[in-house]
């Protein structure tokens, strides 16, 4: 085992291991509770492993609605369209030949953790240490959605409500720490003065692309701070 590999794996469980692990609980739950098998609720946090995404699918194809199907695909595109740009921002950094291995795992854990680390290592190790990282917290985000649902019974509707919140919280706490550190404020900030515009979207249109539009506005907009 490649040392940057078993780095990577050893980093991977502190406070965003807990975070994470959370949020899968409560969807292993959820999903017990939906009517659906064990076996679909892995296969979601394996294959789309981001959680926005495997809460909307869950949603649209627990209705009976017709084109829930296509409904459901739909909105996990958008939900997890945040993924472009977070593998946009860890291209420069992970070169080679194991780059492609590391593309399925782009995530929000995985990706904070790298942006954060990545830059203080050798080029040729970053991407087994990311590969080390993100392979450990997916396998861990398949333990616990077994453990949720396996809990489900014991888990009040209040208790998993909590659950799905931990990682928010735990990131925005982060991104406050970064604001302290002299971290990318203009982003925050852009972010957050952009958010509201999603309450003035058209009807019918879903407010994810509202979400994605304000961070494509406020992004830009710090972008273009930063270069002035």
């Amino acid at each position: 085992m490649h040392p940057a590999f078993r780095q990577g794996i050893a980093e991977a469980f502190g406070a965003q291991m807990v975070a994470m692990a959370a949020t899968f609980v409560a969807f292993g739950a959820a999903v017990q509770a939906a009517g659906f098998g064990l076996g679909w609720g892995l296969a979601s946090s394996a294959g789309i492993y981001g959680m926005a995404g495997q809460m909307v699918l869950l949603g649209a194809t627990s209705g009976t609605t017709p084109g829930a199907g296509t409904a459901a695909v739909a909105g996990c595109v958008m939900a997890n369209a945040r993924f472009l740009p977070m593998a946009a921002a860890l291209a420069p950094l992970i070169r080679g030949p194991l780059a492609p291995l590391c593309v399925p795992f782009v995530a929000i854990t995985p990706w904070a953790a790298a942006m954060r680390r990545l830059p203080d290592l050798p080029p040729p190790h970053r991407a087994r240490w990311f590969l080390g990282f993100a392979l450990a917290s997916w396998i861990v985000g398949l333990l616990t959605t077994t453990l949720g649902y396996t809990l489900a019974g014991s888990l009040s509707p209040a208790v998993l409500r909590l659950l799905l919140m931990v990682n928010v919280l735990y990131f925005a706490l982060m991104i406050a720490a970064g604001l302290a550190r002299g971290g990318p404020w203009r982003a925050s900030l852009g972010g957050a003065v952009a958010a509201p515009l999603a309450l003035f979207l058209p009807q019918g249109v879903p407010p994810a692309w509202g979400i994605l539009l304000a961070a494509l506005l406020g992004g830009t907009a710090a972008f273009l701070l930063r270069r002035r």
